[in-house]
């Protein structure tokens, strides 16, 4: 009995007690909370006048949840991702932010005891944990293509799905299919959501998806048991709010008509749009080019000089090919509307020289006559324009009081 209550009380550890427990520093976690007030401001109900702070103090206050991780058909790019954190680091992250009861490929168990550890994990926390779910699940021939302990990932996936509080599905593949449903999909491999029903289901597309999108759900479901609003594909708004070509960093590259034509060639090198090389920001709702992955603000396909390949809408992702051109819906086709950032080079023709020669002569000449009113000495000749006396007129020295005639 002492044992069970030891281990409830873990359980509902805070954030702030496992971190006191654990020695974290307070710096630490203002970092972490700074990283997400820009990473997932809406998710968490963060506004413009709170501070890390403020942030801090509600997150600290919020018990750990209890994280379930399943794998399907994946490439564990998902994960991948999830690895590279560093506000907080990935330790920090599974052992102190959320409490990462099963995860097959961070465990260091596998067979019977991955079973077991699973099995415990989801009897424990029961209609209290979220489950994630990386990669799509195969539903042809009753999913004999691919099995868990002998058992369809279809069934495992309602089994376990069906005791969870709340389901993530995280990645391009569990939201709706992925690389595995591309034509021919030969397992009609499908997303979570059309395998279970009546659930709470939030999609986190991308391949792979910024993991601090998925920690502002976990988050704000462990602070008050809420989900974020959510687009009409379950995305949660506050990352997929915006098509990326919207605050692309080529975007005046497409508004004055500069396209990449092929690899390597001057545009390419110069950082000139990427659109006619099957770029698909325009057509691709999500936070690529503002929110950057892991901090570092290049490392997605055009910031490193490829062309987005739409890897977070159902509609686009594998299986418009990657270099066919999407329509433009909502912006006018370049360059007809927008004025160019660069114009022709010209030569001076010599009539222009011409003109321009007589008229600097002509307001020259003005000056020159003008100046002259500006003397303050009556008829002085050293103002220029000024004429010299001639013989037989009045001299200054004739006109003084005294001369002699």
């Amino acid at each position: 009995m002492l044992n069970s209550l030891v281990a409830s009380a873990k359980t509902l550890e805070s954030i702030d007690e496992r971190l006191l427990r654990c020695g974290i520093s307070r710096r630490s976690f203002l970092v972490f909370c700074s990283t997400l007030m820009i990473a997932a401001p809406y998710g968490l109900a963060i506004t413009d006048k709170m501070r890390p702070e403020d942030v801090a103090a509600g997150l600290g206050r919020v018990v750990r949840p209890s994280i379930i991780w399943l794998h399907f058909q994946d490439c564990t790019g998902c994960t991948e991702s999830l690895l590279q954190t560093s506000h907080p680091d990935f330790g920090d992250l599974i052992l102190n932010v959320i409490s990462l009861e099963y995860h097959e490929t961070l465990m260091a168990g596998s067979g019977l005891q991955a079973r077991q550890a699973l099995d415990e994990a989801v009897q424990k926390h029961a209609g209290n944990f979220v489950l994630v779910v990386e990669g799509s699940i195969p539903r042809k021939d009753q999913g004999i293509y691919m099995k868990l302990a002998g058992r369809p990932a279809l069934e495992v996936l309602a089994d376990i799905g069906g005791k969870a509080a709340a389901v993530v599905a995280i990645g391009s593949c569990a939201s709706w299919g992925g690389i595995p449903s591309a034509d021919p999909d030969p397992t009609e491999a499908v997303g979570v959501a059309d395998v279970l029903t009546g659930k709470a289901i939030v999609n986190i597309p991308g391949c792979p998806p910024n993991p601090y999108t998925l920690l502002g759900v976990l988050l704000q479901y462990a602070a008050d048991k809420t989900l974020p609003e959510m687009d009409d594909q379950h995305r949660p708004k506050f990352a997929f709010d915006r098509d990326i070509h919207e605050h692309c960093p080529r975007r005046a590259h497409f508004d004055a008509g500069n396209f990449v034509k092929q690899y390597g060639d001057e545009g390419h090198r110069e950082g000139w749009c990427l659109y006619e090389m099957g770029c698909k920001g325009p057509d691709t709702h999500a936070g690529c080019s503002t929110r950057h992955f892991n901090e570092i603000p290049d490392v997605w396909p055009i910031g490193i000089g490829a062309p987005c390949i739409g890897c977070t809408e159902k509609s686009v992702a594998f299986k418009v090919p990657m270099f066919e051109v999407v329509k433009l819906h909502t912006i006018a086709a370049p360059p007809t509307s927008y004025a160019p950032i660069t114009t022709t080079r010209g030569t001076i023709s010599p009539l222009a020289t011409g003109l321009v020669g007589i008229g600097v002569g002509a307001l020259a000449g003005a000056g020159y006559v003008a100046s002259r009113k500006f003397s303050k000495v009556e008829d002085d000749e050293s103002a220029p324009g000024s004429e010299p006396p001639t013989s037989g007129s009045g001299s200054d020295s004739d006109t003084k009081p005294g001369a002699s005639a």
